[in-house]
């Protein structure tokens, strides 16, 4: 059901990225901008571990005094594992968040309290009300929009920053990286900060209240960021950093298991990739996974062309997901399978804040402007 008219002559990043652009030479444009900011990386590779020392005595300077120095948010995933392994080699004292949303696979349950018995970290767990997020993911499947992780990744927002305020942290760890993360089409996800959008439609769609719902907006962000001062930092990105290399670590260390997929630690998560992207919106999200990965260098592309050749579920597999997930949302067969059918619709279809369309519009060219005063500010902290 995927449009793979053509491909990308470096990575394995298709035309079904409606926004796709390849050169005379048939490479795409998120190889050629992910080569110029590891170009541009390269170039200040110098400062960068000083900056990362810098900030590592500043976070345990502000923390002086207090039960903990820092955030981590935790899935049970490789990324913000092997972060919270990193934290505890480096000094930091983290307290680790944990959202449950619901969809905790048993694995991810099982590598979290490995990664916590190591480090004899500490760890908060938020409990979502299921009744509320049930409400929330029923009303997204049916709003037909792409991002269906939305509700997760606010909430996760949400959490974090009020924990930091709570608990006097300013500073916020979390496992994004360009590593493994670095090539991701905008038109396949969405502001996780519009809590405008959020609400719009669940209103139409949702049949609970959103009571204890911990909705996330840009003007939370930008309290929690320029009022309460709480930074979040990628620290990943600050570190040599391979997929291979932490998973190594992590399974020697800590008898950490891996997940047959990226993002596997949630049932739902790998549901949502692995059967309602590709079938209803034509998107099979490895392709932009394995493209990081070989832009990084850390595998080949035919490698990757054989990776995506198998489905992403075995027939039992996907049986036995697809059961437990209508069920869990309260969904018959039918209406499931009548809401898969119904054609894609935009977010900006309903009420979203005024902001996050303009972001959303001019993201591609906020980027480049990004990584430039990211930059910046290294260079600052290396002074």
């Amino acid at each position: 059901m995927m449009s793979t008219d053509r491909v990308c002559s470096r990575c394995i990043m298709d035309s079904t990225d409606p926004r796709i652009r390849f050169d005379e030479q048939g490479m795409c444009n998120h190889c050629k901008s992910f080569f110029h900011r590891r170009s541009l990386n390269k170039d200040a590779s110098d400062e960068t571990e000083s900056s990362l020392q810098l900030l590592l005595k500043r976070i345990k300077s502000d923390g002086k005094g207090k039960d903990y120095d820092c955030i981590i948010g935790v899935s049970g995933g490789l990324d913000s594992t092997y972060l919270l392994y990193l934290a505890v080699q480096w000094g930091l004292r983290p307290l680790a968040v944990h959202l449950d949303n619901g969809w905790n696979s048993d694995l991810a349950v099982t590598n979290i309290a490995a990664v916590l018995k190591f480090g004899s970290v500490d760890l908060h767990t938020e409990v979502i009300d299921w009744p509320e997020f049930q409400s929330l993911q029923r009303a997204y499947l049916k709003a037909s929009v792409i991002d269906i992780e939305v509700p997760t990744d606010q909430a996760i927002h949400g959490i974090l920053y009020r924990m930091a305020r709570e608990i006097g942290v300013r500073h916020i760890l979390y496992g994004g990286n360009e590593a493994t993360e670095g090539i991701l089409p905008r038109a396949w996800n969405f502001s996780k900060v519009d809590n405008k959008n959020l609400r719009a439609i669940h209103q139409r769609f949702g049949t609970v209240p959103l009571d204890t719902f911990p909705s996330f907006g840009l003007r939370d962000l930008l309290a929690s960021q320029y009022v309460h001062k709480i930074q979040m930092h990628p620290l990943l990105n600050y570190v040599r950093y391979t997929r291979q290399q932490a998973q190594t670590i992590l399974e020697k260390d800590l008898a950490w298991k891996p997940y047959c997929t990226k993002h596997g630690e949630s049932v739902f998560t790998r549901f949502y990739q692995g059967y309602i992207l590709p079938v209803k919106f034509g998107i099979d999200k490895r392709r932009a996974h394995l493209s990081t990965l070989i832009c990084s260098g850390e595998i080949g592309r035919d490698q990757a062309l054989a990776e995506i050749a198998v489905p992403a579920y075995s027939e039992s597999e996907l049986q036995d997901n697809y059961d437990y997930v209508i069920k869990k949302l309260g969904f018959s067969r039918d209406e499931f399978d009548s809401v898969m059918c119904q054609p894609p619709v935009s977010h900006l279809a309903y009420p979203a804040d005024l902001r996050s369309k303009f972001l959303y519009r001019v993201y591609p060219h906020l980027r480049p402007l990004r990584e430039s005063v990211e930059r910046l500010l290294q260079r600052e902290l290396a002074k």
